[in-house]
């Protein structure tokens, strides 16, 4: 070399060797993006997935072996940026479309679009057969072999279990009882594939036109009808349909049902919603016995004071005609149930007769 020249470059820096990312496919990308998330804690519903995608996931997590630290870093920047740069995640498939907008579309519309999904859908079929009543469980239960039943009883939270016992008939409750020793050896493929097969039925059943059933509509009109009216029709439901007539005696609220039905610490509440003058001649036109214990019931349970100023004033109001004392009556029982359907108070439950 020449005096004076300047040595090469390479030969006064030794240059450090780039690491490249390895090449990796979108699948074994998505093994490595979950078992970094895995190591986190991070709780990931991988059973939501479809059952073919959680296969070849756990297929390609048991494949991966040792990533280096500069994949790992550039799959995590990836995921990051892909998540970044999301707008808008919408749900996956027909299923999980009707999931999304549940109780936002017609009914009709949704039983038609899940049967067009089909029986199998995404998520736990478990989880909406939860939701249903438990009067339409019990009539499941029944409708099914006592092994599904038991399965069914097994897969409940506890309370709703005994709800569903308690809607059965004593013998088929113990028969459902005694088999739930005998599904110790029952394999999770079966238990999903009762959940799904018990999930399809909700699907076939025709969606109703009234959410109410034929009993409850039948009292809530009777509920604002007179009081001979009421009886006479409750007597004519007697003689063609004795078990529909109790029915709807047990959908039916009115002035004489106030002691058995509503509870003291409500009294207050029910007053607030009533105006004088209408609380006036409601106890001033009681008559019958059960009406006049209604009246009692009502003065007991609010204030002395608010007491004595009704009690003179329903002397001072003297006779009432019966129609203006049932108007005034049906005003009383239509704040208790505006009460009710705003979940203010509740109505103690009377027992069904055997």
């Amino acid at each position: 070399m020449a005096p004076g020249a300047s040595a090469p470059i390479a030969d006064k820096e030794q240059e450090t060797p780039r690491v490249v990312p390895r090449a990796l496919s979108n699948r074994q990308k998505a093994a490595v993006v979950v078992r970094l998330l895995l190591n986190d804690g991070a709780d990931i519903p991988l059973e939501d997935l479809p059952d073919d995608l959680q296969e070849k996931l756990t297929h390609q997590l048991g494949q991966m072996g040792l990533v280096d630290r500069v994949t790992l870093d550039a799959v995590a920047a990836e995921f990051a940026e892909a998540l970044d740069s999301v707008g808008l995640s919408f749900p996956h498939g027909l299923a999980g479309a009707l999931d999304a907008v549940n109780g936002k579309i017609a009914p009709a519309t949704a039983a038609r679009l899940r049967k067009v999904a089909g029986v199998r859908q995404v998520g736990d079929p478990w989880q909406r057969l939860r939701e249903i009543p438990t009067e339409d469980l019990a009539d499941m239960a029944q409708a099914e072999s006592i092994e599904v039943a038991a399965v069914m009883l097994s897969k409940l939270e506890t309370a709703k279990a005994a709800q569903l016992l308690g809607h059965l008939p004593g013998p088929v409750a113990r028969r459902i009882t005694y088999a739930v020793s005998k599904t110790a050896n029952v394999t999770p493929e079966a238990v999903d594939r009762i959940g799904w097969s018990l999930a399809a039925q909700l699907d076939q059943r025709p969606t109703m036109a009234f959410t109410d059933g034929p009993g409850a509509r039948v009292g809530a009109i009777l509920n604002q009808s007179t009081a001979s009216t009421r009886d006479g029709l409750l007597s004519a439901l007697d003689e063609e349909d004795s078990n529909f007539a109790s029915v709807v005696r047990r959908s039916i609220f009115t002035f004489a049902h106030v002691p058995t039905r509503i509870l003291p610490r409500d009294v207050p509440a029910i007053l607030r919603g009533v105006d004088q003058p209408v609380l006036v001649t409601a106890l001033a036109g009681a008559e019958t016995e059960d009406d006049k214990a209604t009246v009692e019931f009502l003065l007991t349970n609010m204030s002395s004071r608010m007491a004595d100023n009704l009690r003179e004033e329903m002397t001072e109001r003297g006779k009432v005609k019966q129609a203006e004392a049932e108007e005034a009556m049906t005003q009383i029982v239509g704040a208790i149930r505006d009460l009710v359907d705003g979940d203010a108070i509740t109505l103690v439950e009377e027992e069904a007769e055997e």
